[in-house]
């Protein structure tokens, strides 16, 4: 549009300096001068592809009428394109050489065309307003255009290394929590596995074996789980097993049952397949829950509810109060913070609380 608006500009300002009232007017017929004005306006036009074709009209017309638009744009397209001194050098000595034609031609017709086109005073101040002052103003433009580039390519090369470094932040980092969790937490597994493994070879009753082997699979499950976690934190485009989801709770269960909690499962509602956030989630609520249960309580009765609703999925998990009394639950940990974060980073609400009859209530409502 803009290049629009630029043509028909120089067609009109042209049309307006050939006539008299803006330059030297013409003794050509109008019919003439608006097609010599419409060519000059139909260059500027096409400045956008090439200015060279506006300057050798602009030179032309220049020499041939006076008419000065074409040149002045031409000129301060000039100072955009050109990025040489030579370039700019010549373009320069060609503009000298069109105002010393547009001289002679003066001198020949004489009268008020010599006047401004041969006076030596005019033709300087003629040449300094539509030729030197516009390919000035290109240079200048053109030169905070550079500017403006290499701070916005500098700002972007800064960004991107500020980028770099917090990741490489990140990786010394999460290569430290992986070492201090394989020095510390897998060896310590480790060790409950070693253990395990050697009470169910020496163990003489067959419940001791049993409870031994269940301890020693649940260990190496969890070691397995670490290793995946310790690969993660090293490399995080490594790839690991799917994390759980609602159809891995019955193993879960089953675990606890074998541990002497007798766990019962409710579900309530169509039973539908949901995000795999909002499933994994739910199983980590139901794990914790039961990890608090065997800590807290001992082998009490539990029950695990999952409820379908229209817009939200509920789980609850209820257990017996403890036959003897144990440490508070409120003070176990980090365990139920981290529940209440995952649950509310879903949309969700967490609430915990100890039941009239002694025994401990666990209660997650997610959007779903």
């Amino acid at each position: 549009m803009r290049f629009v608006l630029l043509g028909g500009g120089v067609f009109a300002v042209s049309l307006f300096v050939v006539q008299g009232q803006a330059g030297v007017p013409s003794s050509l017929p109008l019919p003439v001068l608006i097609t010599v004005a419409a060519v000059a306006g139909l260059a500027a036009w096409r400045v956008r592809w090439s200015w060279w074709e506006l300057a050798a009209v602009g030179a032309i017309g220049y020499v041939w009428l006076a008419m000065w638009p074409p040149l002045l744009v031409a000129s301060y397209h000039a100072g955009l394109t050109l990025s040489r001194r030579s370039g700019i050098a010549a373009y320069l000595g060609g503009c000298l050489g069109v105002c010393g034609a547009a001289a002679a031609v003066g001198v020949y017709e004489g009268g008020l065309r010599e006047m401004m086109t041969a006076t030596l005073s005019n033709a300087a101040l003629t040449a300094l307003a539509t030729m030197v002052l516009p390919l000035a103003l290109g240079l200048w433009v053109r030169a905070r255009r550079e500017v403006l580039e290499a701070a916005g390519e500098r700002a972007e090369r800064l960004e991107h290394e500020q980028v770099m470094r917090a990741e490489q932040a990140r990786g010394q980092e999460r290569a430290r929590i992986a070492r201090e969790m394989h020095d510390v937490v897998a060896h310590r597994v480790s060790l409950i596995v070693l253990h395990a493994g050697a009470l169910e070879v020496r163990a003489a009753d067959e419940e001791t074996v049993q409870a031994a082997a269940l301890i020693g699979g649940i260990g190496r499950e969890a070691l397995g789980n670490l290793r995946e976690i310790l690969g993660v934190l090293r490399s995080p485009v490594r790839e690991v097993r799917p994390p759980p989801t609602l159809g891995d709770l019955d193993r879960l269960l089953d675990q606890s049952r074998a541990l002497g909690i007798a766990v019962t499962r409710h579900d309530e509602g169509e039973a539908r397949s949901l995000e795999a956030t909002v499933e994994r989630t739910v199983y980590r609520v139901v794990q914790e829950a039961l990890t608090n249960v065997h800590k807290h309580a001992g082998n009490v009765g539990t029950d695990v509810r999952i409820r379908y609703g229209p817009g939200e999925l509920e789980v609850e998990v209820r257990n017996d109060a403890p036959e003897a009394p144990r440490d508070e639950l409120t003070g176990a940990g980090w365990g139920l913070v981290g529940l209440r974060e995952r649950v509310e980073l879903l949309g969700g609400t967490l609430r915990t609380n100890v039941r009239d009859d002694g025994g401990f209530l666990v209660n997650a409502r997610i959007p779903a």
